[in-house]
């Protein structure tokens, strides 16, 4: 479906010294993290404070307004569910999921991957990809253990799962967070618009396991015995404390799924069920689980927004919105296939996360010029935009594994990996990677095609 009007020209934006220092620091601090030199936490601290001491944004623009500020429903979302992870954690569930399916593939070193990478992908949906592999590798570094077999192409199939499978759902992917934060998308929009793009990708994902490695995964019949002899009963530590657990993950989920009709932000239904756990758990001093939230990516999403809100402040994302409307020329189906593939591959290059940071107000400035008559909901969920909005999630979750540095997941199972002495090299990474970021952001071209453009 195309659209006749076009941006208004850039010829009378003004840019002044402000403009260029936003600008500066922006992609100054994202050629820093690219490069790993500096861990990406401190370079988005310092930015951001940089922001704020110029006065290219001023504090309670940061702190306190929407439209420039930190994306508080985010950061609250994140530490909740963190909290309420970390309280499951020792119970001994995540271990005995890897156990019990490891004895459902009989031993079976591919059998035993495709289970993994269909767990993966769930558990991804359900709580978050970041998390997922967090409990998830060390087990499967056990397992391969057992079987004497390479545990990379374990690790790395699980990686790209947990990108592929926390697409599906509002929490399964943090990008996914941020854009229903933006965009006042609810848990079920996610449901009903990206989860059965995922489930055709997931079968496909799963062909390419057996292509990839239905000849490379061997063992012998006593090692998958030894498998077999593994009683997963054992890895339950807490019974009461698992039971306690799933019963407030249970009510979280559910939260989640009618928060929209209740008029709750996903963030209050992460905190309640954080804040529920605490209480049950019976601990007398928290101090052990909140530790063991990961600050660091709290601090970095608060950064990335004040270093966003500064360009958004300036007019660059105005600007920038302008330039993709020219390029498309009005066209949606042209803008979503842009956003799609150009969301893809810069998600390779650069983690997920500063890049929908920076496409969030793309996107919604890119509305304004094309629907300056509607405001709020009326034109965050427009019925044309919505399909640009789709296209953004799918590229920027999908893209993420086309290297180990594409998505916050692949970032850790790499690191988890290489602490347990197997080093999965760049290359190697992206040698599974790419083609399967590239097959599945063509399936969901196809999906988005088939499903707002040629069948609407």
């Amino acid at each position: 479906m195309e659209h006749v009007e076009t941006a208004h020209a850039v010829g009378t934006m003004v840019m002044d010294s402000t403009f260029y220092l936003a600008c500066g620091i922006f992609f100054i601090a994202l050629a820093i993290i690219i490069s790993e030199k500096i861990h990406k936490t401190i370079v988005a601290i310092f930015g951001a404070s940089l922001v704020l001491v110029l006065k290219i944004l001023e504090q309670h623009e940061a702190f306190h307004l929407e439209e420039f500020g930190v994306d508080w429903n985010v950061i609250f979302l994140l530490i909740g569910m963190m909290t309420i992870i970390n309280l499951m954690r020792p119970t001994g569930l995540f271990e005995y999921i890897a156990i019990r399916s490891a004895k459902v593939g009989k031993g079976d070193p591919l059998r035993i991957m495709v289970i993994f990478a269909v767990i993966t992908a769930v558990l991804s949906a359900l709580l978050d990809n970041v998390t997922t592999v967090l409990l998830l590798a060390p087990v499967t570094l056990l397992i391969a253990d057992a079987l004497e077999v390479d545990p990379i192409p374990y690790l790395i199939v699980e990686a790209l799962a947990s990108n592929i499978g926390g697409t599906a759902t509002l929490i399964g992917d943090p990008p996914n967070i941020m854009i229903a934060s933006k965009a006042k998308l609810n848990f079920m929009d996610f449901i009903i618009h990206l989860t059965p793009a995922v489930i055709i990708m997931m079968v496909i994902f799963i062909l390419l396991l057996k292509l990839f490695f239905g000849k490379r995964l061997k063992t012998r019949d006593e090692l998958k015995e030894r498998i077999m002899k593994m009683d997963e009963r054992e890895a339950i530590k807490d019974p009461v404390m698992l039971t306690k657990s799933l019963v407030v993950l249970g009510v979280v989920l559910v939260g989640f799924i009618f928060h929209g009709m209740l008029h709750y932000e996903p963030a209050t239904v992460a905190l309640f069920g954080a804040g529920l756990l605490l209480l049950l758990s019976g601990t007398h001093e928290p101090h052990h689980v909140l530790a063991e939230i990961e600050w660091p990516v709290i601090f970095f999403f608060i950064g990335l927004f004040i270093m966003v809100g500064g360009m958004v402040k300036v007019g660059a994302i105005s600007l920038m919105s302008q330039k993709m409307l020219a390029l498309t020329q009005g066209n949606l189906f042209a803008t979503s296939m842009v956003i799609m593939w150009f969301s893809a591959i810069a998600s390779a290059v650069v983690d997920n996360i500063p890049y929908v940071a920076t496409m969030n107000p793309l996107v919604i400035d890119m509305a304004r010029e094309l629907w300056p008559e509607h405001s709020g909901m009326e034109l965050l969920q427009h019925a044309e935009l919505m399909p640009i909005w789709w296209s953004l999630a799918l590229g920027a979750c999908l893209g993420g594994n086309g290297s180990a540095i594409g998505a916050s997941a692949n970032v850790i199972v790499v690191g988890m990996s290489e602490k347990a002495g197997h080093k999965i090299s760049f290359l190697k990474f992206m040698a599974y990677g790419v083609p399967v970021m590239f097959i599945t952001v063509f399936i969901a071209m196809i999906y988005v095609w088939l499903r707002y453009y040629a069948l609407a």
